[in-house]
This record gives structure tokens, C-alpha cells and sequence, in this order.
């Protein structure tokens, strides 16, 4: 446990993106293997938006890194927060659940209110706006939502208390198995059952890309599944019927263009059931 703890204090930046490409390409080359569905798109093309949107993510992570890391230094130093509390039982327990609390506010929370909150919801939408989901979506944020994550994840830095290491792990985690459960496959149905007790994997992921509200508002989840589960937002839903997408955004002229893209918080606010409404109103003239 101390070598684990050891690395993730002193890892290398270099480390963190060798790890982000390897993931990035081994279910890239997966999904060409057993692909849930067979995209029209041309597979590199897609891939060139969404890491434009990991890169400008990279960027706002960047620069406020350092005021994650002096709150970190600060919680510790002041013995502050649920970790810090918890230093007379063992590590490996205080581990598992300050890695649940910190996923749980930093992730799941953030999400959650991404989907609830007006002005929240016109920069997550970009997230929604991808017909081709695949595991190059998983980093697929307008800068605006980045901000609103990093912020996020800096309160539950502090609210838990969490040190350097337990960051750059979660993080670890996080960016591989939001690559894993965006990834365009499936699960053998036993498979996923099993794994999905724990941790969030792409048959239950895939459900809140549907284009469509209920199923868009549900599997909130990033690493661990048990929030969705407790907290009543977990659903099943047959991946081969799923539609990509967001309904109010389905134009490709405005999905796949990343201009657009960085306007769309900024444009007038669609309510579907008034589009909907205009529809029918014109029909029936």
C-alpha cells in the first residue's frame, strides 16, 4: 500500500498521458473488434472533435491545477476532512471510501446537477450532442463544464479531505473507466451483471446517451455504480435500441462542428416540448 501511495505522490505528468492515449487506444482498437454498433462515420474524423474537447478539458485541468493541490496541502496540514479523520483505521479502508465519497461529490453530484440546472445543462449538452458514442466521448466537454467539474472535484477535495496521491489515483481510475464504459461494446449480459454491482460499465452507461428524457436523465454514474443504485437514477435499457444523441440538437451541422459546438451554451435555450408543440401546430396548418 505504501509503494501505491508513493507513486501516486510523485507521478510523473508523463505517466498520466501515456496513460490517457493507451486507454484512449486499446478500446479504440476494441470497439473495432466487437463494436456495439456500426458507425456510418468515419471513425478518425469523429475522434478529431472530441480531442480537441480533451484537449481544451487538459487545458482548464491545467491551469487551476494548483488550486487543488493547495487545498490538498491545506486539508492535510490542518487535519481536515473525512480522510483526515479516519487516520487510526487502516489504510486500505480509508482508501475505498474516500475513493466513494470523492466519486460520489466530485463526479455523481456534479453530474447529477449537470442535468438539473438550467445554465448547467446548455454546457453539458455538448457531452449529449455525440450521435456516435465511442470511447473518445469520454472527454468530450465544452470548457465551460470543465470549469464547473474542476470546481467540483476541488470541493470534494476539500469536504474529504483528500491527499495528493488519493487525487492523482482517482484520477488514474477515472480516466480509464470513463473510456471503458463510453467504449462502442457490449458486455455478455452475466459479465455485466456482476461488474456493474461495483463499477459503471458501458451496457449501463450507454442507457443516459439515449436521445430522449427519461432514459437521457438516469446512470449518472463515473466510476462506481452503487450512487445510481441508492440514490433511485439506475435503469436497464436494451443497448441495441438506443439512439445517440440529444433531441434538441440532432442537426449535424450542429452536433459535429466544433464552433457550433462552443456556442451552444451560449444560444437561446430549446425546450423539446415547445419544438415538439411548433411541429405539430405547423402539421396541422
Amino acid at each position: 500500500m505504501q509503494t501505491l501511495i508513493h507513486y501516486f505522490s510523485t507521478m510523473p505528468s508523463l505517466h498520466r498521458t501515456i496513460l490517457l492515449v493507451a486507454g484512449i487506444t486499446f478500446f479504440w482498437m476494441l470497439e473495432g473488434v466487437f463494436p456495439l454498433f456500426q458507425f456510418k462515420n468515419i471513425k478518425w474524423k469523429h475522434a478529431l472533435t472530441n480531442i480537441f474537447f480533451t484537449l481544451t478539458t487538459a487545458i482548464v485541468n491545467l491551469s487551476l491545477a494548483f488550486v487543488m493541490v493547495k487545498v490538498s496541502d491545506w486539508c492535510v496540514i490542518h487535519h481536515f476532512g473525512f480522510m483526515q479523520w479516519m487516520d487510526q483505521f487502516p489504510i486500505s479502508i480509508t482508501l475505498i471510501i474516500g475513493l466513494m465519497l470523492f466519486d460520489l461529490i466530485s463526479a455523481y453530484s456534479i453530474h447529477y446537477l449537470n442535468h438539473n440546472i438550467k445554465w448547467f445543462w446548455l454546457f453539458h449538452i455538448i457531452h449529449h450532442t455525440d450521435r456516435n458514442v465511442d470511447t473518445t466521448t469520454a472527454n468530450r466537454h465544452h470548457p465551460g463544464e470543465s470549469i464547473l467539474r474542476l470546481l467540483a472535484t476541488i470541493l470534494g477535495v476539500f469536504l474529504i479531505g483528500v491527499p495528493i496521491w488519493m487525487i492523482f489515483l482517482y484520477q488514474s481510475l477515472s480516466v480509464v473507466l470513463s473510456q471503458f464504459n463510453h467504449a462502442n461494446i457490449v458486455l455478455p449480459k452475466k459479465v455485466d451483471r456482476i461488474l456493474s454491482l461495483v463499477i459503471v460499465t458501458p451496457n449501463m452507461h450507454h442507457v443516459h446517451h439515449h436521445f430522449q428524457q427519461p432514459l437521457t436523465d438516469t446512470n449518472y454514474g463515473n466510476i462506481f455504480s452503487v450512487w445510481d443504485r441508492l440514490f433511485g437514477t439506475y435503469v436497464e435499457f436494451d443497448n441495441k435500441k438506443l439512439i445517440y444523441g440529444i433531441d434538441t440538437h440532432m442537426a449535424p451541422e450542429e452536433n459535429g462542428h466544433i464552433g457550433n459546438l462552443l456556442k451552444i451554451p451560449f444560444q437561446q435555450y430549446r425546450d423539446i416540448q415547445k419544438m415538439n408543440n411548433e411541429k405539430k401546430s405547423s402539421i396541422v396548418k
